[in-house]
């Protein structure tokens, strides 16, 4: 520049100093754009580390901790780091909608992740469309594949109720009986469990005889046990939240040695010790498990290495401490989805917040997810349509005091008819 000055001596100043503006506004873009290339991507984290999900949102952070950390490790998404924004819902819908709107108004997050509890799901979910912040839930319901919610709205992570219910149906029937009594949360949870089992229990030519519904907030459940009736074969139940041992120990003391076959959801029991005083009477029932809770005999490299990496031991308690027992069935899903967002945005070439629309079709168009260490859990098979996953389940015998494997389904039993096509619909 100063060989061009020194040949045009008649450059004035202004001229002069307007190139050399130009020289350094380009180079701060190129620092900008540098800048921004290497930023991290904010994954806005909606926890519930308060209320009734609280143990399932500790467990769920350190799953989440442990996937950014691997992920990070192996140079990010598009060579950008993951950062984890996390705010606690308190297993609240108000909060939860809060939550998301802090994450896109106040914290600049890429997407939000993270939510277990369906209420809470539809609670925050409007709010998600509404600012068309991508919400990526871990949580179960069938409110996803049922079409109730939007297309900003995505459970690649974990499969539903409808699915899991569909594929336990047959076994149950076959196995344990056919006259059933639900105990069941009464909310959207446990409402999924009590419309879709009944219905894939009289497809197997079963009958829910009674249908129990307990208020979420309960604390002793002995006056709902005499309403089970007499002929009940089989004891369904799928209750949730910090009451749960206490329901268990209860009903185990209200039935003794003469108990009919039972049957649960082991989200009644997650992060419980089976060998917890006044468990000893699940002694041979079976649980439905998302992921099994104890090193199976027939254990695969990629489950060993994700226990390594959230570490849990071949209990499904923390190493650190044995009796700090893991939501081990149901937190793969949070490493699991953080493996499809990468996926996802590398696909999109997803830069900010601008591609939203580009990442959300991106995810909307996989579909075979083979077992692998971004998938420990297991295969699984993804609808677009539906923003739906589908994948093995798993039906454990208590033996011992810990849950063995009894029967894996395939991913064939778990599938349903479609109900939505979100990618009809416009951003």
């Amino acid at each position: 520049m100063t060989k061009a000055i020194d040949q045009k001596p008649s450059l004035t100043r202004r001229k002069t100093l307007k190139t050399l503006g130009a020289g350094a506004l380009a180079a701060s873009v190129g620092c900008y754009v540098q800048a921004q290339s290497s930023a991290p991507i904010k994954v806005g984290f909606q926890v519930h580390r308060t209320g009734i999900g609280a143990a399932y949102g500790r467990w769920y952070d350190r799953t989440t901790q442990a996937a950014v950390a691997k992920i990070n490790a192996e140079g990010g998404i598009n060579g950008r780091p993951l950062e984890i924004v996390a705010e606690d819902d308190g297993t609240d819908p108000k909060r939860g909608a809060e939550v998301v709107e802090k994450f896109a108004t106040q914290h600049g997050c890429d997407i939000a992740f993270g939510t277990l509890f369906s209420h809470v799901v539809f609670g925050s979910s409007p709010r998600a469309g509404e600012l068309k912040l991508p919400y990526f839930v871990v949580s179960e319901g069938h409110h996803v594949a049922s079409g109730k919610l939007n297309r900003y709205t995505l459970q690649p992570g974990i499969t539903d109720v409808k699915s899991q219910v569909q594929a336990m149906a047959p076994y149950v029937a076959e196995t344990l009986g056919k006259k059933v009594t639900m105990i069941y949360p009464d909310f959207a949870f446990g409402h999924d469990h009590r419309d879709y089992f009944s219905a894939a229990l009289e497809a197997q030519g079963g009958e829910v005889i009674a249908k129990i519904a307990i208020p979420p907030t309960e604390t002793s459940f002995t006056k709902y046990f005499p309403k089970i009736p007499r002929d009940t074969e089989v004891i369904y139940h799928v209750m949730v939240g910090p009451a749960v041992l206490t329901f268990v120990k209860e009903m185990g003391e209200f039935f003794g040695p003469s108990k009919p076959q039972i049957f649960g959801f082991i989200d009644s029991l997650e992060a419980v010790d089976l060998s917890s005083p006044g468990l000893e009477f699940l002694e041979d029932t079976y649980f439905w498990e998302g992921h099994p809770r104890y090193a199976q005999a027939n254990q695969t490299e990629y489950d060993k290495t994700y226990r390594a990496a959230v570490g849990v031991d071949n209990n499904g308690a923390s190493i650190s401490d044995p009796k700090d027992v893991s939501t081990y069935a149901h937190m793969f899903g949070c490493w699991e989805t953080l493996h499809i967002v990468k996926a996802g945005m590398e696909a999109a070439d997803y830069q900010g917040p601008g591609d939203r629309s580009k990442l959300i079709e991106a995810v909307e168009a996989m579909t075979d997810m083979p077992a692998s260490d971004a998938h420990p859990q297991g295969a699984k098979v993804f609808n677009g349509r539906t923003h739906q996953v589908f994948g093995h389940q798993y039906i454990s015998r208590v033996e011992g005091g810990k849950l063995v494997l009894a029967h894996t389904t395939s991913i064939e039993d778990t599938l349903y008819e479609d109900e939505v096509d979100y990618t009809t619909q416009s951003f």
